[in-house]
Parts: C-alpha cells; sequence; structure tokens
C-alpha cells in the first residue's frame, strides 16, 4: 500500500460518516500507482438518491469539521445518482446502488490493491455489511 498516512486518516473520517449515514459496502481503492491525480477512492452506495445526497454530504461535513478542508470539486450533486467528492489525494464515489452495479468501479480498478478497512481503523460499521 502506497497511500500516506494523511489520505489514510481523510479516508477513515470519510468511510466513518459515510457508514454513519448508511452507507453500504463500502470498498477502498489504492490508484495511487496507477493514476497521478489520486492516492484512493472511497466507492460506496445507498438504495435511494435522497440517502446518496445524505452520504455525500455528511462525508462533507465531517472533513470540514475534523481537517478544516473543503472538496476540490463536487459532481453529481443536484442529480444525486452518483456523487463524487474529490479530495485531491481521495475520491469519493457515492452511487446509487444500480448505478454502482452498472459502471462496476471496482472491476474497472481491478488491477489495483484493495485496502481493508480494518487496516485503517474503520470503526463504527459491522464487518459483514462491508466489503473488505
Amino acid at each position: 500500500m502506497t497511500c500516506s498516512r494523511e489520505t489514510e486518516g481523510l479516508i477513515r473520517v470519510a468511510t466513518e460518516a459515510a457508514l454513519g449515514k448508511l452507507a453500504t459496502d463500502p470498498v477502498v481503492i489504492d490508484v495511487s500507482e496507477r493514476l497521478h491525480l489520486a492516492e484512493a477512492f472511497l466507492i460506496t452506495s445507498a438504495p435511494s438518491e435522497r440517502q446518496v445526497r445524505a452520504i455525500a454530504e455528511n462525508v462533507m461535513d465531517e472533513m470540514s469539521r475534523q481537517f478544516g478542508i473543503l472538496p476540490d470539486r463536487i459532481e453529481g450533486r443536484s442529480d444525486a445518482r452518483w456523487v463524487l467528492v474529490d479530495y485531491g489525494d481521495l475520491t469519493v464515489h457515492v452511487l446509487v446502488d444500480e448505478d454502482r452495479e452498472y459502471y462496476a468501479l471496482e472491476k474497472l480498478w481491478g488491477d489495483c490493491p484493495v485496502i481493508p478497512l480494518e487496516h485503517l481503523g474503520v470503526v463504527g460499521h459491522e464487518l459483514g455489511d462491508v466489503a473488505v
């Protein structure tokens, strides 16, 4: 794994914030060897646009509260089927369940390592609900 400690901290807070709004199946992919724009992707989903929006908003609120940072870019906020929140080294993808299945980001980046949430010290989730 080549993510920096700073990025690991961002991942931990973003994942816990997403789980706090009932995000499902969070997966963290280390893209640092393939991309120079980011170190990791957090991919998660929810059954409805309303919940996708709530998850993305909670991630942004917690990142601002805990680190004093705002996203570099936000995409998809109005439709809320796929909200992308870009923090530079960490890109958060929150998708409606069927869009996540259709776009299959985990398969697209399948040659990149998955970072186990336990390695990051993520709390507040049931292991059975989390893809690791």
